[in-house]
């Protein structure tokens, strides 16, 4: 299988939305026992061959949640206090939940280098999530994933082959 170029991911993941859609239907009503061990095999292979700089796709076109532990860390990695960071950099969206105040993120560099790598958000080091615990219960998140990252696209390509519904 090729990995999607940039340009293609979003149609790709609008060509595939249906079938998708119903295939992860049909995983949520039955559950394998060893899917968690299955996304984290295809993760960890999606993974190897992936260089997330190359694309940075998430960081030019979606911000994460920002939890109070991330602003924390973040603002006293910056030398600032909680709520300077968040004056400037964050807003609270429909959810009440902290993100970014515009994309691509403050964050990154013109070489798809994030500044604050050491201690970025929870939901950027979990991304594109495909190797979540409990896997089932995201599918919708993935559903929206699949059109942002070529590897989510591809891992879910090969999990409707490995684990035939």
């Amino acid at each position: 299988m090729l990995k999607p170029a940039l340009n293609e991911i979003q149609k790709l993941a609008k060509d595939t939305h249906i079938e998708n859609k119903k295939y992860f239907d049909k995983l949520k009503k039955r559950v394998p026992k060893n899917l968690d061990y299955v996304m984290q095999d295809l993760h960890d292979a999606e993974f190897k061959k992936t260089d997330c700089l190359e694309c940075a796709n998430c960081c030019k076109t979606t911000g994460p949640l920002f939890t109070d532990a991330d602003v924390e860390r973040i603002s006293k990695h910056l030398k600032q206090k909680p709520q300077q960071f968040i004056n400037q950099f964050l807003r609270i969206d429909e959810d009440n939940d902290y993100v970014l105040k515009s994309v691509p993120c403050t964050f990154l560099d013109s070489d798809n280098k994030c500044f604050i790598y050491d201690v970025r958000p929870k939901a950027c080091r979990e991304f594109p999530h495909t190797d979540r615990k409990k896997f089932n219960q995201i599918t919708d998140l993935t559903l929206l994933n699949v059109a942002i990252c070529p590897a989510a696209f591809n891992i879910v390509e090969k999990m409707k082959l490995k684990i035939v519904l």
